[in-house]
């Protein structure tokens, strides 16, 4: 919105300011984790009264995790108010990437809600059936990849090597739908513990606020030898939005946590993050920066498989983060070391933008 009045003003006086991605950027942050920071003890206060008994606990989970019964979730429901709020305030309306990564979020968010709201009046942790949650996220990740795509070639780019990439053709639309899913669902699985999954949400937020950046310039793409995508820069300010309601709700969600991020939030970030990705063109490259989120999915599945074949486990528990917990790390041991690692693997992660 501030950026059509400028425009309006035509960029003068102090509105120039608004001109520059890097400006509306750290305002969009800073808007955030204010927006945040002031609608959280009430909006934490309102979900306890609501909800009576909070999110329910797992029978078979770590029995330290009991203690936080009554801890109200839904709380992405704040995340996505200040997110949402500092992206109107602040986003380039006419630019498409922005719109199609705020559907993802806020469709992703509503499937999240659903979910939530469906374990909190029934006293359950199952929710909504995985078959209905993966049909409404393939719809809403299918026209956000229709919408993206429409705007960017259909080639898979690989790190660390320049001008290299895989031509997908029709095929990137069904990629880039499955990708969003995927790292949407990622991000859920990561989301066991206090604060364990907003902190690297953070971290791969601000490593591809950079990366969307540097996409988005001509110059920059060009030296570094990274696919230049006209309007990708803009999704900087969306990253850094997301940098801003993360680290205001972490302030409630740090251990122990006054309120969960629920589905909600878990899947509305990691929605977000993999449309990022997509629309920068470094889908692969989201793959190394959220590594963690890959190896919390690897750790499910690898578990699944082998149990349903064996009838042995693997892990103690999974997702990874739960057999720390029954090795006898403590949470707030677990939560810290994978925080991180989060933070090697986005400097690894922005070190493929150089290593070409």
């Amino acid at each position: 919105m501030l950026y059509l009045i400028a425009q309006w003003l035509e960029f003068e006086g102090v509105a120039n300011l608004v001109r520059y991605q890097t400006f509306r950027a750290g305002a969009a942050l800073m808007t955030a984790l204010l927006i945040g920071m002031v609608i959280g003890p009430r909006f934490i206060s309102m979900l306890r009264v609501r909800q009576g008994k909070g999110q329910p606990i797992r029978e078979d989970g770590p029995q330290s995790h009991f203690a936080k019964k009554g801890t109200p979730t839904m709380g992405g429901l704040m995340i996505l108010a200040s997110l949402i709020l500092s992206m109107l305030l602040w986003m380039n309306l006419s630019n498409p990437f922005i719109w199609a990564c705020l559907a993802v979020t806020v469709g992703f968010g509503l499937i999240g809600f659903l979910d939530d709201y469906d374990k909190v009046t029934k006293g359950s942790h199952k929710g909504l059936s995985g078959k209905m949650r993966l049909v409404a996220e393939f719809i809403v990740a299918g026209i956000a990849s229709w919408i993206i795509v429409s705007q960017i070639s259909t080639n898979l780019y690989v790190p660390f090597m320049s001008d290299r990439f895989i031509p997908l053709g029709p095929f990137y639309y069904v990629f880039a739908a499955t990708f969003i899913v995927g790292f949407g669902n990622a991000v859920n699985l990561t989301d066991g513990l206090d604060g364990l999954a907003t902190m690297p949400v953070v971290v791969a937020a601000g490593a591809f606020a950079l990366i969307a950046y540097l996409a988005g310039r001509a110059d920059f793409a060009s030296y570094l030898g990274i696919p230049h995508v006209p309007g990708a820069g803009d999704l900087a300010i969306f990253c850094a939005a997301i940098m801003g309601a993360g680290l205001a709700f972490l302030w409630f969600n740090a251990p122990p946590a006054a309120v969960f991020m629920g589905d909600t939030g878990s899947l509305a970030l990691g929605g977000a993050l993999g449309a990022i990705a997509v629309a920068a063109h470094h889908e692969i490259v989201l793959l190394i920066v959220g590594g963690l989120f890959v190896i919390e999915t690897a750790s499910v599945i690898i578990q699944v498989f082998f149990f349903k074949r064996t009838g042995k486990r693997v892990f103690r528990m999974a997702p990874i983060h739960h057999h720390f917990e029954q090795l006898g790390w403590s949470e707030s041991t677990v939560v810290i070391r994978f925080w991180i690692i989060s933070i090697v693997l986005a400097v690894i992660g922005l070190s493929t933008l150089k290593l070409r």
